[in-house]
């Protein structure tokens, strides 16, 4: 008996001492692995692609993505305050989606003819200097005019949509989308800024000073993206006005007949966004007004919302980057709509702390919305022909947000402030059975 007794003994001190070592090598294996040296080379293995033009891209989007929404938190009220009328809002918004679409027909196709660079540098000036008709504006019809040139020189949105896809590899689109919407991240405080200047000065003085603050970072996003590289192996010849002009019909003919070289989940995916963004474009301008006017938030109040707003969609962006690159694109997308359609709620019968609520659920929507289809589109088309779809969606997208914009501002001046966004609460119902049932991933991503 007092054999089996040492017997067990010495099992239990054998098993223990091979646990005891197991823990050891377990413990070593951990400590190895989260030694900083192994972390940061990990990391700097996952954002490796973080260089070149997606890092000029980055660093120009940085300066662009933190001075834009000091100004935008009170674009609706400083237009009330010039003069204008909640249709009058709606009719600028008309101008300037639509000067903004009859461009990105020839702004695709110069993209993808004469190459990405020269249409993103030259148009970023241009861009930076349309803001002083903003800056001074004595009345709201300056507003009108500076936003029509402020759309005209975004020809080069395709460009600039069109480089980034190729500036990214394939297994990295989500990662890498998500980090172009964290170089918004300094956007988080872009509200307080507005709101520390609207206390300071007033709304018409804060937001004059607001939009030269945009020239200035406007300027010098435009010389940082002198340093990009052509990612086309294109002809270089001179872009000039009459050049530009004739080329308008070819221009035309080659974006509408691109689709029937793309596959049709590109399609769908092109026009429910398309439809989608017709009632999100209906409701845009009057969430400050409604919520000002309708739900008695202040000014400040909604500073310090809109800064919540920035710092959920930001600090969820890479997650959502890495989730989409994990679990592919459409489940995500999906996921957004019934994000936006469930926090809806929250804003139309609103008060702070449900507005906050709001604010939270969509951004964390429109992070999964912005990096699935934008990564998706980006597997479906080809490098050649992503200026053109790029150009033709942008065209199609924004004639109908005018039209969506124009017609929100009469629905809620003229029958019920409500109204707009009830119906965009029940636009994300057929949004989501279209994307469910018509937009499918496909099995090889294009380069």
């Amino acid at each position: 008996m007092i054999k089996n007794i040492n017997e067990t003994i010495n099992s239990a001190k054998a098993f223990l001492s091979e646990k005891e070592e197991g823990g050891r090598k377990a413990l070593d294996h951990i400590m190895q692995f989260s030694s900083p040296k192994v972390i940061f080379s990990r990391l700097g293995k996952e954002f490796s692609f973080i260089r070149g033009n997606f890092l000029i891209l980055t660093a120009s989007a940085l300066l662009i993505g933190f001075v834009t929404p000091i100004p935008d938190t009170y674009y609706s009220l400083f237009i009330l305050e010039l003069g204008g009328t909640p249709f009058i809002l709606g009719l600028i918004g008309f101008a300037y989606l639509m000067t903004f679409a009859l461009v990105q027909f020839l702004g695709g196709y110069l993209a993808d003819r004469h190459g990405r660079r020269r249409l993103i540098v030259v148009m970023t000036f241009a861009l930076a200097l349309s803001f002083a008709f903003y800056a001074l504006a004595p009345t709201w019809h300056f507003v009108m005019i500076g936003t029509m040139l402020s759309s005209l020189s975004l020809i080069h949105s395709p460009a600039l949509r069109a480089m980034e896809s190729d500036s990214l590899p394939t297994e990295k689109r989500g990662v890498g989308f998500s980090v172009s919407m964290v170089t918004g991240t300094l956007s988080i405080i872009s509200p307080l800024v507005a709101g520390f200047l609207y206390l300071s000065y007033g709304l018409v003085r804060g937001m004059r000073i607001a939009y030269v603050m945009v020239m200035g970072f406007f300027l010098l996003a435009a010389i940082i993206r002198t340093k990009l590289r052509e990612t086309l192996d294109v002809g270089t010849g001179k872009i000039g006005l009459v050049e530009a002009l004739r080329a308008y019909p070819k221009a035309i003919r080659e974006s509408i007949g691109v689709w029937r070289q793309v596959p049709r989940d590109a399609l769908y995916l092109f026009l429910i966004g398309t439809a989608g963004g017709f009632f999100a474009y209906m409701c845009m301008p009057y969430y400050v007004i409604y919520a000002n006017a309708i739900l008695h938030i202040d000014e400040f109040q909604w500073a310090i919302l809109q800064t919540l707003n920035y710092g959920v969609m930001f600090g969820s962006a890479l997650p959502i980057g890495k989730l989409v690159d994990l679990v592919g694109r459409k489940r995500p997308l999906m996921a957004s709509n019934i994000l936006f359609m469930l926090s809806m709620w929250f804003f139309i019968y609103g008060d702070f702390p449900r507005l906050a609520v709001f604010l939270s659920l969509s951004a964390v929507g429109n992070s999964l919305m912005v990096i699935a289809e934008k990564s998706i589109m980006a597997d479906l088309v080809p490098r050649e022909h992503r200026g053109k779809v790029m150009g033709y969606s942008a065209f199609i997208g924004n004639v109908t947000a005018s039209v969506g914009q124009l017609m929100g501002g009469f629905l809620y001046e003229s029958l019920s402030p409500q109204l707009p966004f009830l119906l965009l609460l029940t636009s994300f119902i057929p949004t989501t059975a279209l994307t469910l049932f018509l937009v499918h991933e496909p099995k090889e991503k294009e380069r």
